[in-house]
């Protein structure tokens, strides 16, 4: 890159982040380390490889939709911290 320099204070000012002086010379420097460490990768030689978006193969594993049996109640209340009347309470959480 011909430009390894950041403006610190310019994307601090986008992010509405206030940075003290020594956190914007200590970021700035960060960052100078960082774009020299990208700087590298374009030595890597490429020649041949296909790009890719994701370095595994992507795949959705989708199972069949079909209803399944789910707990009975005695199973579930068996947890239950509250129930009352065979159901499972909880605090009120609307306001009046």
């Amino acid at each position: 890159m011909a430009d390894q320099t950041i403006d610190v204070r310019y994307v601090a000012k986008l992010a509405r982040i206030d940075l003290s002086e020594d956190e914007i010379t200590r970021f700035g420097e960060q960052l100078g380390t960082i774009m020299t460490h990208i700087d590298k990768l374009s030595e890597v030689d490429i020649e041949g490889i296909e790009a890719t978006s994701h370095a595994t193969q992507l795949s959705n594993k989708v199972r069949k939709d079909e209803p399944v049996g789910g707990l009975k109640p005695e199973d579930f209340l068996q947890n239950a911290p509250d129930q009352a009347k065979g159901q499972l309470r909880v605090p009120k959480v609307v306001d009046a």
